[in-house]
């Protein structure tokens, strides 16, 4: 539900303050959500991402820069590849739509490539509603709408999503295509790559879903938004491209499970102490106490989806939780929540006896000490 105007003006202006003066939002793309969803109990994560900040520019100004990110070589390999794609008024992409997903449909001709310039984010989200809505006038006809502009509501706070390229088929369906640069080696691509697109995938489909909603209401049949997308990559070692068509069913009722579990922007806003700024230009100490102020949920997983990782991963030790060990052992281990417990615990200085993770850790404290004193005879 959108944010009546003079609640959604004063966060606004509170996101502003936090940013800092002058300092420009850094847009939210899929592929930040994805990972923020990923991650819901990171309160950190949530009011950074919400306000737009430079998370990049911020670990360097506390002195833990992270090499998270693309390098320009693979940006401009990636923007290469994706302009041969779509070049020709988007025909391979067509192909390659019709021929994975869509075989019983007329083949792609004289498709739909509509203007989707606009002023502003909020203008591109407004002018590609309105194509797709102008595209269901055309059945029979397909459409390609190149880098459509997406609005999702992320905790209270609008996120603006681009995705590659978003065809509208012949019965008025949608599908989202995703174009990366890495490789399809004889048919398939690495696994974790392929799970970071579909996750991503994932979050356009649900702001597509907020637009199809959308039309529905107006009175007209709701579109269907197709939960198979199309994967487009470089085939093998070439720059020809390849397809597949990868189901995101799970990869997108996980995502819109764990956005509904963020924690609203506005409750962590209200909670920071009065003056708080972000801003990378402050002093060394002051921008270090403003960033520890928001508690964050520190996994290793973080190292490869925010840029703040080697910050929290040093506060996480220091403090010595067991989430810097990994979220599967943090599950195994309970109610024990800091290593100097889990170490107690197996000494049998702390704990519940009956605690199930107590017990196997005095177990193993006491296989460890028997091979130990064997070892030693």
């Amino acid at each position: 539900m959108p944010l009546p105007r003079t609640r959604g003006t004063a966060l606004r202006q509170r996101l502003a303050e936090l940013r800092g003066p002058d300092v420009p939002a850094k847009a939210l793309d899929a592929r930040a959500l994805a990972a923020l969803a990923a991650n819901p109990g990171c309160a950190r994560r949530a009011i950074l991402d919400g306000a737009g900040v430079n998370k990049a520019a911020l670990a360097s100004a506390l002195g833990a820069p992270s090499a998270f990110g693309q390098s320009q070589f693979a940006l401009t390999r990636g923007n290469a590849f994706e302009a041969k794609v779509k070049a020709d008024g988007g025909a391979e992409l067509l192909r390659l739509v019709h021929d994975k997903l869509d075989r019983s449909a007329e083949p792609p001709a004289d498709a739909r490539v509509p203007d989707l310039t606009a002023a502003g984010p909020r203008g591109r989200t407004a002018r590609t509603e309105l194509e797709l809505r102008e595209a269901a006038g055309h059945p029979g006809a397909w459409t390609l709408l190149d880098h459509p502009m997406l609005a999702l509501d992320v905790a209270g706070s609008p996120a603006f999503l681009e995705p590659d390229a978003v065809v509208v088929h012949p019965d008025g369906s949608w599908t989202v295509v995703e174009i990366k640069s890495f490789p399809l080696l004889d048919g398939s691509a690495d696994a974790a790559k392929v799970g970071a697109a579909a996750r991503q995938a994932a979050v356009y489909v649900l702001a597509l879903e907020e637009v199809a909603a959308r039309l529905g209401a107006e009175g007209a049949p709701a579109p269907r938004v197709r939960h198979r997308v199309l994967l487009v990559c470089p085939r093998d070692f070439s720059n020809l491209p390849a397809a597949s068509a990868v189901d995101i069913r799970k990869q997108r009722a996980v995502t819109a499970r764990q956005l509904t579990r963020l924690t609203r922007i506005e409750d962590i806003a209200d909670a920071l102490p009065e003056g708080t700024c972000f801003s990378p230009e402050l002093p060394s100490d002051e921008l270090t106490a403003a960033v520890e102020s928001v508690p964050a949920t520190y996994a290793p997983e973080c190292l490869s989806a925010c840029e703040l990782a080697f910050h929290c991963r040093a506060r996480s030790r220091q403090e010595g939780a067991v989430t810097s060990l990994g979220r599967p052992l943090r599950a195994e281990l309970g109610g024990l929540t800091t290593v100097e417990d889990v170490l107690a615990a197996a000494r049998g200085e702390a704990g519940d006896p009956d605690d199930p993770a107590v017990a196997a850790l005095r177990r193993a404290a006491a296989l460890r000490a028997e091979a130990l004193e064997a070892a030693c005879r």
